[in-house]
């Protein structure tokens, strides 16, 4: 069985367990999972229809030639000329999903294609896709695993090419343009690079400008690349010259605090207990009010998914599950200190995929 064929049988299995009669997903995420592709995401209504025994695709024919390169599903076509009505029509009937009852939206769907599909779905009750794709996604196979770990080493490689690039005088968008070059060079394409120095590091997610970077700077580099379908994720600091004032008692602190999060991350643990065993420790240090943001995020197909490490959060972590782990301390005015690592969720614990340490690089200046 191949793997779309696959992952539309566990897709079905969900179905059954939530009672649902369609799932309905547009160009994005889920259907990158489900597929293995993406048709051409634009203003006009693409929809596949997944249900209890078949599936089909509303298809703009503009999009159609080059998605039929990609999968067998049948496309019921339309015009610009003409619309989607009757290409939807026909798509909701050959999917055998035109008397659903409860719909599966897709959550990142474009409102307009939602409102269509109801609006041809009388009294149908629409649901996100949280309890059937999104719970599919939440555990990582083998071969996704293995897809993070390239993509986390590439990272490793990029970030100490930035390292070996940092000296006064540079800018943090020189630097960010490297590490978008350093992707590409890996095969890779760049997701971010957030280059913050100084006091822009107080700042979580600083708009990498013009700063100069100076002798004394601690500097936040939280870099991400793609390679095939999936992202790295990873955040390091760097010294030029002699650290500010207090900057290795707080490097400490947030190191323990990662490590705290990283021995609680276990299967049958909720995310909200890794993010409270990260925050306590820097709560306890008297650093809490500087801890800006949750503990840590799901990574896959998405730089973000679930599940998401936050005190809210009751979601029960599984083995499978990949996210971060990314406690930080901002002092506005003097610098920031964020070490992030992705772990996947082993049934002994968490393993981490990168291999780069997370002590702070010293350049010398």
């Amino acid at each position: 069985m191949d793997r779309t064929a696959s992952r539309l049988a566990l897709l079905r299995k969900r179905m059954a367990m939530e009672n649902a009669d369609l799932v309905a997903l547009g160009p994005g995420a889920h259907l990158q999972w489900l597929l293995g592709f993406v048709p051409h995401a634009d203003e006009r209504p693409c929809l596949l229809l997944v249900g209890p025994e078949s599936e089909a695709f509303l298809m703009p024919a503009l999009n159609a030639a080059s998605s039929k390169l990609h999968s067998d599903i049948a496309m019921h076509t339309w015009e610009d000329a003409d619309g989607p009505q009757s290409a939807l029509v026909s798509a909701l009937q050959d999917s055998k999903t035109d008397k659903a009852k409860k719909v599966v939206i897709d959550e990142a769907m474009r409102a307009d294609f939602a409102l269509l599909l109801l609006d041809n779905l009388h009294g149908a009750i629409p649901v996100f896709c949280d309890a059937t794709v999104g719970a599919l996604r939440l555990r990582k196979d083998a071969l996704e695993f293995a897809s993070l770990k390239e993509n986390a080493l590439i990272a490793d490689k990029v970030m100490e090419k930035a390292f070996s690039a940092i000296s006064p005088g540079k800018t943090e968008k020189e630097i960010a343009q490297l590490v978008r070059n350093s992707f590409l060079e890996s095969g890779a394409s760049p997701q971010f690079a957030i280059v913050a120095s100084g006091g822009n590091g107080a700042m979580p997610h600083h708009a990498t400008g013009d700063t100069e970077i100076l002798r004394g700077d601690a500097v936040v580099l939280d870099i991400g690349g793609r390679k095939g379908e999936y992202s790295s994720d990873i955040t390091r600091m760097a010294i030029v010259g002699e650290p500010p004032a207090g900057y290795d008692e707080v490097h400490a602190i947030v190191e323990q605090a990662f490590l705290a999060g990283f021995e609680s991350a276990r299967p049958g643990a909720r995310a909200c207990d890794v993010d409270h065993a990260a925050r306590e420790v820097i709560e306890n240090a008297g650093y809490g009010k500087y801890f800006l943001h949750r503990t840590g995020h799901g990574l896959g197909i998405e730089v973000h998914e679930p599940p998401y490490i936050m005190s809210t959060s009751q979601q029960v972590l599984e083995a499978g599950m990949v996210f971060s782990i990314e406690p930080g301390i901002y002092i506005p005015g003097k610098f920031g200190i964020r070490l992030e690592d992705i772990v996947i969720l082993r049934d002994s614990g968490a393993e981490i995929l990168s291999s780069l340490s997370r002590e702070s690089f010293i350049i010398a200046a």
